[in-house]
């Protein structure tokens, strides 16, 4: 068997209305600033406590997603704020029950209204409109869960290749 190793890196869509709270904190805190200079050192406090809500705020809202292809295992990376990384899976080929889009016959038993199969969901999408997402079923410590997906054609086409029967394209 060849060794091989595949990365792709998803970036999550920030939520609406979320570029201006950032920058509403960013404006207040500065306010506070400016209040504790020209007036009392007691503003001080609220700058400091906004300040340090926009670092957590900033942290926890830029997301993003590594998928790792290498040799007999799937892992997912989630990464926060640019700086905390943590493995969230790690899942073998050998458990790959199916890989569709969302709305293909194979995994609509898996649907949440309407599906026969009631199973755990997890989303590591980007939320973008325009790029499509695909399910993938997969067994974790003899649990079927689902997985959201981004992938790009070089990743379809690797396991189109190893799974021609769980595979399934658009």
């Amino acid at each position: 068997m060849m060794d091989f190793k595949l990365t792709q890196q998803v970036q999550r869509k920030p939520k609406k209305g979320s570029k201006l709270l950032g920058r509403l904190m960013v404006i207040f805190a500065v306010i506070f600033v400016i209040l504790g200079i020209i007036f009392q050192s007691g503003y001080f406090m609220p700058a400091f406590l906004l300040a340090a809500l926009y670092y957590i705020y900033s942290m926890f809202n830029d997301s993003a997603y590594e998928y790792n292809f290498e040799n007999e295992q799937f892992s997912i990376d989630v990464i926060k704020g640019k700086r905390r990384r943590r493995t969230a899976h790690v899942l073998y080929y050998k458990n790959l029950e199916v890989v569709a889009p969302p709305d293909h016959e194979t995994v609509m038993k898996y649907k949440k209204k309407g599906g026969t199969e009631k199973i755990r969901k997890y989303d590591y999408t980007s939320y973008e409109d325009d790029i499509p997402y695909y399910t993938m079923i997969i067994s974790k410590n003899g649990e079927k869960i689902k997985l959201l997906l981004d992938l790009n054609e070089e990743t379809l086409r690797f396991l189109k290749l190893r799974y021609p029967m769980k595979v399934f394209l658009q």
